[in-house]
């Protein structure tokens, strides 16, 4: 053996005694010889315990099941960037640090100090994640919408003070409407002033929220506040975790869209405000779309207002965006840091529809001619040309496209928009006459010759050219350095003014047009007063500079980035830059401009410029032919006539002869000649090109046989790339085959299930259907991105994760008036079917910690879904046969049914109960929870109804009824009906009766009945359930849910109004007093007991006369007799004695143990009397801090 030297080292030496060398040579023997014998033991490998082993299979089994479901799509793992932020709220009691827990996260988040924290906060938390916190109030309607809306939820609890209720409700809460995650935050561990009974504490604590929540369910403890803010490291502690923390999808979510509001605005005409302040209000609501996609035309429920219809859904920019990806950073710098709390007045930018709204606050820039500068030496003070030039200078330095440039023309702005309305001017196109708003219609009229004889067309060919030289030769600036004197104009200038200014520098002064010049003319010398007092109140407005360049840019952007379907169906428009006529090109064209149509808006460019007046017919026609430019967007309109290879007419459709316009296009459809037109193979191939079926991937050529792909088809596509476009070709090409590999796989997979018992085949079906399901989702994805996002917006709707704003009309002036900023604001999607109203039948229990049951026809306040609303509901349960029995009450420890009527919700959805939602109310506010069973239109409860008559003849088995019915006609239908009697005998109604009473019948028994027998029939009826609705409105209410107006139950009645309760003196429970019955003794006749057995005769002695002999003897003892006798007694004389003297010393005994025990129960009683004194002393200061506390909230 050698190692990497060469060294040679001495190896192992192999067996060569010893039992195991023996038994190799003896079995190398017997290979050789051919006596080896292959000895197998089946029990060998066999299982050692058979039902272990079953168990072992069986579990393997079942966890192996458990992993196959078909997984619940989570709407917001799609993308960081798409999603929203995660909503994070924080609940808890008053006094448990809430404010302060958001102030401290704000503060790691952004390093922005929060002074009052309102309404929701959303902050970026990393490069690709932001989440929004919202702080809970103390109010069980905005608990209710926390729970329904909340992604992850921090429960602060004061660890000093312990678990309040609020804290238990807002967790049952949580459990009816889907529980999200749940983090635990105690505060206050700083007011412990031993670790030992901090310890303790923390393990109560520990144990308890285990016990509601989840065995490892999160905690946190913060200690103490430093500068109104909890610990730096103990907050980051937090904050990694709330990084790391994944959401479960929940289904309620995942089906419905809904809308946290950030902030709202009123933007009602103001003159309907002014003709009635409570008119209807449109109102415009900003948020993030959550769950599923909002789609207009949708209902959706304004929590604690009511449902409407969206009028209008509009996609805004995003506020609080993320990093973009394409830069290339590895932290989230401060500059970067993003802040969005529109309610807690932080932030200086909103943006609207239309518009961006901008607060400098503060703001403010001095400028240059109001600082005190020392002047340069030989600076002429009484120069004229010295504020011209200072101000040019400062128009210089400011650069506008800057911040700081747009604030200082912000401030410069001393009169409002609609005072500058008043004076200001719009130019429409250059040449022009600037049209004034003070101007009367006539003089709005009036025109120049020469702009009349201008045509609107040549306007927009100017502007729209001047827009693309522009984008595509850079700054106007660069391009022209001589017009620089002409940057002051152009800043003092509006918006169209600017645009023709920068046109006509663009172009040389040679190929202007007079009007132009004109127009350009006027603008520089002033020479008319009307445009120089313009020109003063337009220097003003300096908001207005550069807006053209800026129009332009944008305008170009987004034509480039707007995908158009008409171009992806019928191809690139042949209208082109190239084909648009520019001012210098116009005048190459001769004055038949001018004669054209005013209709026209664009001209097409002559590419060939040969035109001949003398060619022949033939020739003609074909040079008509190439110049002519069949594009989607100008094929089907009428060309100006007159310009030489630019006019389309009819005449060239008219031609007759073999090479005239239409016989060169005869072929191209079906009626046409395909078989060939003399020339040949060739003729045909270039004729018609090679066809490929984009559905099968295969390729035709011109006589239907199939090509295949080659190299050189590779070649000619990859010819001419560069090495980024070339490695992303290899790219599509490599996913394009993975992709087709996938799908064979996956089929081969599903095709090959196996047996059934055959666990490999199933486990890879089954991901088979995942990845088949993930890439079909993929391919949805994709294609909608070939319609661009205007087009995806409108067929699938706002997606999750973008910032909309909804406009809805006809909202209560009172939301305006009574809003709270504190309050959550909610819009929750509502299918079609929960806008209809019915019977809603559910699964109800009242909840264990309520304190008294719950009475049938009282209302309640039940929230399923968005919406919360009052009805009354009817109890009943299900019995054996189906039917469902009207309760009066619920049972204590048990479910039952709820019937009530209200908004249409699906099964499965969890409802809660509150009886009443205003006032202090002690103990637990949450009366019941359930779950949704079935919506129907009829009620199937019944009413049990026993109908009492009395016997008035008896014969036999027969007997006459009466009292149980009031007419013959009752009778009737009750015929054949099963009756019974008090005592168990079974009868049947029979036939109505003539005679007697209205309503009697006729009824046979089983035996014969007494008249002194009750016979009653039981009925059911079907319970009517009470149509009322009435949804909780606490957003128009100044108070809150205090404010909002509900039915109260006729306890409740009874003890507002000190009313007595109506006593029912047939209600009352009276003791039972029946007269005790006296039955003669059964007498036997002598010859029938004679017949008897012994056993079964009467065997009762009579009463003697005389004595008996035994009774009657006496007894005599004899000598020895009476001396035992003497003896017996004098023992028990002896004994009794000392039983006497034994009873009086144990009486004194206890007595004098009882006065011993008397003083020492004298000094326990006191102990115990001061013990308690203390302990009803603290239990009377938490009362009162609790009670305090709650007056507070």
């Amino acid at each position: 053996m050698a190692d990497v030297d060469g060294q040679v080292h001495r190896g192992h030496k192999t067996t060569k005694a010893g039992r195991g060398s023996r038994e190799k040579k003896k079995a190398k023997n017997d290979k050789k010889n051919g006596n080896l014998k292959d000895r197998h033991n089946p029990r060998a490998f066999s299982v050692a315990n058979i039902v272990r082993t079953q168990r072992n299979v069986q579990r393997n089994s079942d966890r192996a099941q458990k992993k196959e479901y078909v997984p619940l799509k989570d709407r917001r793992a799609s993308s960081a960037t798409e999603s929203p932020p995660s909503l994070v709220a924080v609940v808890g009691p008053p006094g448990v640090g809430k404010s302060t827990l958001i102030r401290s996260l704000v503060k790691i988040y952004s390093n922005h100090n929060l002074t009052n924290p309102t309404g929701p906060i959303t902050v970026c938390t990393s490069k690709q994640k932001r989440i929004t916190l919202l702080e809970c109030p103390n109010t069980p309607t905005a608990m209710l919408d926390v729970a329904k809306t909340a992604d992850l939820v921090l429960l602060c609890v004061d660890a000093k003070f312990g678990f309040e209720m609020e804290s238990f409700e807002f967790l049952n809460m949580m459990q009816t409407h889907g529980f999200p995650k749940v983090m635990g935050v105690f505060t206050h561990l700083d007011q412990f002033k031993t670790m030992k009974n901090l310890r303790k504490t923390k393990k109560l604590l520990k144990h308890r929220f285990w016990t509601e929540i989840y065995d490892g369910a999160k905690m946190f403890y913060f200690s103490g506040c430093v500068n109104g803010k909890y610990l730096k490291h103990e907050v980051k502690q937090l904050t990694l975790l709330l990084s790391r923390v994944k959401y479960r999808p929940l289904v309620w979510r995942n089906t419905h869209p809904y809308v946290v509001v950030d902030r709202h605005e009123d933007i009602t005409h103001p003159s309907k405000i002014e003709e009635d302040e409570k008119c209807e209000r449109s109102v415009a609501f900003y948020g993030y779309v959550r769950g599923t996609n909002l789609k207009e035309g949708m209902k959706v429920h304004l929590i604690g207002v009511g449902d409407y219809s969206m009028s209008e859904v509009n996609a805004l920019p995003d506020p609080c965006p993320v990093v973009d990806k394409d830069k290339e950073q590895k932290t989230l710098v401060n500059k970067d840091t993003k802040l969005y709390a529109p309610l807690s007045n932080v932030g200086a930018v909103q943006f609207d529809k239309d518009a961006v709204y901008i607060d400098i606050g503060r703001a403010n820039y001095t400028k240059k001619e109001n600082l005190d500068l020392p002047k340069k030496e030989g600076e002429n003070e009484d120069d004229g040309s010295d504020g011209e030039s200072s101000s040019s200078s400062e128009e210089e330095d400011i650069d506008m496209d800057a911040p700081a440039g747009l604030l200082k023309s912000l401030q410069d702005v001393k009169e409002g928009v609609d005072q500058k309305m008043k004076y200001s001017s719009l130019r429409l196109f250059k040449g022009s006459k600037a049209v004034k708003a003070s101007e009367d219609d006539e003089e709005d009229g009036q025109a120049t010759d020469k702009d009349q004889k201008r045509r609107p067309v040549d306007d927009a060919f100017e502007l729209a050219n001047s827009f693309r030289r522009r984008f595509d030769g850079g700054d106007v600036e660069q391009e022209n350095s001589g017009s620089d004197s002409d940057s002051s104009d152009d800043d003092s200038s509006d918006d169209d003014d600017s645009a023709s200014d920068d046109d006509s520098r663009n172009s040389d002064a040679e190929e202007e047009d007079e009007e132009g010049e004109a127009g350009y003319s006027d603008d520089e010398s002033g020479s008319d007063s009307e445009d120089e007092e313009m020109e003063e109140e337009e220097e003003k407005q300096t908001w207005k500079t550069n807006i053209a360049q800026q129009a332009a840019k944008n305008y170009l952007r987004r034509d480039r980035s707007i995908t158009n379907l008409q171009q992806l169906v019928y191809g690139e428009s042949t209208l082109t830059n190239s084909n648009l006529v520019s001012d210098e090109e116009e005048n190459d064209l001769g004055n038949d401009d001018d004669e054209g149509s005013d209709d026209e808006f664009f001209t097409l460019r002559n590419k060939s410029k040969q035109t001949s007046s003398d060619s022949s017919r033939g020739e003609a026609g074909q040079s008509v032919i190439n110049d002519i430019q069949l594009g989607e967007m100008d094929s089907s309109r009428k060309m100006p006539s007159g310009a030489p290879g630019i006019a389309f007419g009819v005449e060239a459709w008219l031609e007759e002869g073999e090479n005239c316009l239409i016989e060169s296009i005869r072929d191209k459809f079906v009626t046409g000649n395909w078989g060939g037109n003399g020339d040949g193979e060739e003729g045909r191939a270039e004729e018609f090109d090679d066809f490929e079926d984009l559905e099968a991937g295969e390729k035709y050529g011109p006589n239907g046989e199939v090509l295949e792909d080659s190299d050189d088809d590779e070649d000619e596509a990859t010819a001419g790339m560069s090495d980024a476009q070339l490695r992303e070709f290899n790219a599509k090409k490599k996913a394009a085959q993975k992709t087709g590999f996938d799908d064979d796989y996956d089929e081969s997979k599903k095709g090959n299930v196996g047996k059934p018992g055959d666990e490999q085949a199933e486990n890879e079906y089954v991901e088979a259907l995942k990845r088949e399901k993930e890439a079909r989702l993929k391919r949805n994805e994709e294609e909608f991105g070939i319609d661009g996002e205007s087009s995806r917006l409108r067929f699938e709707g706002f997606r999750q994760g973008i910032y909309c704003r909804v406009r809805i009309d006809g909202i209560p002036a009172e939301f305006i008036d009574s809003f709270d900023p504190t309050m959550p604001l909610v819009i929750g999607g509502l299918t079609p079917q929960e806008t209809e109203r019915g019977l809603v039948r559910c699964r109800f229990k009242k909840h264990r910690w309520h304190k008294k049951i719950l009475k049938c026809n009282d209302p309640l306040v039940f929230s399923i879904g968005w919406r919360r609303f009052q009805s009354i509901p009817v109890f009943s349960t299900e019995d054996q046969n189906g039917r469902y029995r009207y309760l009066k009450y619920t049972p204590e420890h048990m479910h039952c049914q709820a019937t009530f009527y209200g908004p249409q919700a699906p099964p499965n959805t969890g409802i809660l109960a509150i009886q009443r939602l205003t006032g202090n109310i002690p103990g637990f506010r949450i009366s019941a929870t359930g779950v949704v069973l079935e919506l129907d239109a009829s009620s199937k409860v019944v009413k049990k109804l026993k109908l009492v008559g009395t016997p008035t003849k008896i014969y036999k088995t027969t007997a006459f009824i009466s009292g149980m019915f009031n007419s013959d006609l009752e009778v009737s239908r009750f015929e054949g009906a099963s009756i019974r009697t008090v005592s168990g005998l079974r009868g049947q109604v029979k036939k109505s009766l003539r005679e007697g009473q209205p309503g009697s019948f006729r009824a046979t028994f089983e035996d014969k009945i007494l008249l002194s027998d009750i016979v009653f029939c039981r009925t059911w009826v079907p319970v009517e359930i009470k149509q009322y609705y009435n949804p909780v409105t606490s957003l128009l209410c100044k108070s809150g849910a205090e404010g909002w107006r509900a039915m109260k139950p006729k306890a409740q009645l009874h003890v507002e109004t000190e009313t007595p309760i109506e006593v029912n003196p047939d209600s009352i429970y009276k003791p039972i007093e029946r007269k005790e019955r006296t039955f003669n003794k059964l007498r036997v006749p002598k010859s029938v007991e004679s017949n008897l057995p012994f056993k079964s005769k009467h065997k009762d002695d009579t009463k003697r006369k005389t004595k008996s002999y035994a009774s009657k003897r006496a007894v005599v003892m004899d000598a020895e007799e009476k001396k035992k006798y003497t003896f017996v007694q004098a023992v028990n004389t002896i004994r009794n004695e000392k039983k006497a003297k034994r009873r009086v010393k144990n009486a004194e005994r206890r007595d004098a143990k009882a006065k011993e025990q008397a003083k020492s129960d004298e000094r326990l009683d006191a102990a115990r009397k001061a013990r308690k004194r203390a302990q009803h002393r603290s239990d009377g200061k938490v009362e009162a801090a609790r009670e305090r506390k709650r007056i507070r909230g």
